[in-house]
């Protein structure tokens, strides 16, 4: 499976953010995708998603164009039913994709999956921390089984432990998906990606992952990104 993007242009009003994007990302990888704050990491995955209107290009996934159910978005500030409990949540949702799911787990197997213990399930979800509201995200991107995964800074507001956790998740996942993981940290990136790629310029470029093991290589990329016309 691939995910090919074909000269994606975007702008807003009289500012170019990105200009004929080319790339190709595979199935069975992780892609981070680093940037500085305002090089459009952000607006690259919702030009995917399609929740701006690009100026020209097109996405195809094997061939054919991508679609809407195809994607699942994780965005960097989770939006939940604040009024509902985790359970009661997971449950409407469940009820709603139930026909398009061929192997229905428990919701306490669902739960699992992101350890999220049995009393926080019973709270209300305005009470969950944004790292808990980041677990409920990533869990229904998890059920929905989309063909491309889109992860807009996931793990930088959780602790330790819980990055831990989610990183074996998407590890998981990454075998019967295209996982693409917006991040501007690149110690995190090394940490979980299969491969790197940058957006500097307007443009995507993929960069050796072992030669950022070499600190004059690495110092280059940085420099590089320094000078980003974009930001």
């Amino acid at each position: 499976m691939k995910l090919e993007v074909k000269n994606l242009t975007k702008n807003y009003e009289e500012k170019e953010v990105l200009k004929k994007v080319n790339f190709t990302f595979e199935e069975g990888k992780i892609y981070g995708l680093l940037g500085r704050n305002g090089s459009g990491k952000t607006t690259f995955f919702n030009c995917l998603n399609e929740d701006v209107e690009i100026d020209q290009g097109e996405f195809y996934l094997d061939g054919e164009l991508l679609r809407p159910t195809d994607i699942g978005y994780v965005i960097s500030t989770p939006v939940v039913p604040e009024f509902l409990t985790g359970k009661e949540f997971l449950q409407f949702y469940l009820d709603i994709i139930q026909h398009k799911i061929s192997n229905m787990r428990t919701i306490d197997e669902y739960f699992d999956l992101v350890k999220l213990s049995k009393e926080d399930q019973d709270h209300l979800l305005k009470d969950y921390s944004h790292g808990m509201k980041n677990k409920i995200q990533i869990l229904v991107n998890v059920i929905a089984n989309p063909k491309v995964i889109l992860l807009d800074e996931p793990l930088t507001s959780l602790d330790i432990v819980v990055q831990e956790e989610m990183k074996k998740l998407l590890c998981s996942l990454k075998k019967d998906h295209i996982i693409i993981f917006s991040t501007h940290i690149l110690e995190l990136a090394m940490d979980i990606c299969d491969e790197i790629v940058v957006l500097r310029n307007k443009k995507l470029e993929l960069i050796q992952k072992e030669n950022l093991t070499k600190k004059s290589y690495k110092e280059k990329i940085i420099e590089s990104l320094k000078e980003d016309k974009n930001v």
